[in-house]
């Protein structure tokens, strides 16, 4: 394999080029929808865009696919890397200015999260920040100055404080309620944006914790994507000394994945917390 600096560049670029869009740019809604039913900001639109002309510039990448895209796009065939993002992650919190990000999972040659070597996720809130999970470390970096300097390398504790449930309370299952109301009952605390990244974010950076999305009974099988959302976190939170599991307990990285757009309930955390949700479900 091939160095992956040009491919971390062209992030760090793109990263560059979305918060400047985010800042200066229209935030409205554009009259579309990308392949989940979401109603897409421009600002996807533009920040899907921006990744997708960066990754042309790099031979190495083969083939991306994107949350706003319906099928995956070929970019070079000589190519040996498929790369898989969500250009905008939580992107209906801008408007009432709260962190949003983007998510990039990096395959060897298919969309396997067996073949995930590397994930990169960066947050846009008061600072700009990077991480990377890559060769078994996960580096934390802030933008100053015009570039992304290093702060520390992240490793998450074996038990945390901070819970962040997803979905609708009234559509949980009910042991997923049961699990929730006793993690607050041990003195856990709420902390849940609607932003997958910076929630995922905060949870690394203060030591811990649980964040979970279950299959529901208007969503069976989650609402997160495999691909774009789900295997990029668990690759950090693993490589981080975290866990990620879906509902029956399996490694979400053991998941098989036949569909670009295809979702799956997720749990990411200490090994503690996801000690818990084992338990609650019944999968232990």
């Amino acid at each position: 394999m091939q160095t992956l600096a040009p491919v971390f560049e062209a992030i760090e670029r793109a990263a560059h080029r979305i918060h400047e869009a985010i800042t200066n740019e229209d935030t409205d809604y554009s009259a579309h929808s990308n392949q989940s039913g979401d109603v897409q900001l421009k600002l996807d639109i533009q920040s899907d865009l921006i990744i997708a002309e960066e990754f042309s510039r790099i031979p190495l990448v083969k083939a991306i696919a994107s949350e706003e895209k319906e099928e995956e796009e070929i970019l070079h065939e000589g190519g040996q890397l498929c790369i898989a993002y969500d250009p905008l992650d939580g992107s209906s919190l801008i408007d009432v200015d709260l962190s949003v990000g983007s998510i990039f999972g990096i395959y060897d040659g298919e969309w396997s999260a067996q073949k995930m070597i590397a994930s990169v996720y960066v947050v846009y809130g008061p600072r700009t920040e990077m991480v990377t999970a890559y060769k078994n470390n996960v580096r934390h970096y802030t933008w100053r100055h015009g570039r992304f300097k290093e702060l520390e390398q992240i490793k998450i504790g074996e038990k945390g404080k901070l819970n962040a449930p997803g979905g609708t309370q009234q559509h949980w299952p009910v042991h997923h309620k049961q699990l929730i109301d006793g993690l607050f009952a041990e003195g856990y605390r709420l902390r849940y944006s609607g932003g997958m990244v910076p929630d995922l974010h905060q949870i690394l950076l203060k030591g811990g914790g649980l964040f979970s999305y279950p299959g529901t009974t208007d969503k069976p099988d989650g609402k997160l994507r495999k691909l774009f959302e789900v295997f990029p976190f668990a690759f950090v939170y693993e490589m981080a000394g975290g866990a990620a599991v879906d509902e029956k307990g399996n490694r979400l990285m053991d998941l098989p994945c036949s569909d670009p757009h295809e979702t799956t309930a997720c749990f990411f955390g200490s090994k503690y917390e996801i000690g818990k949700v084992k338990e609650a479900y019944g999968a232990e």
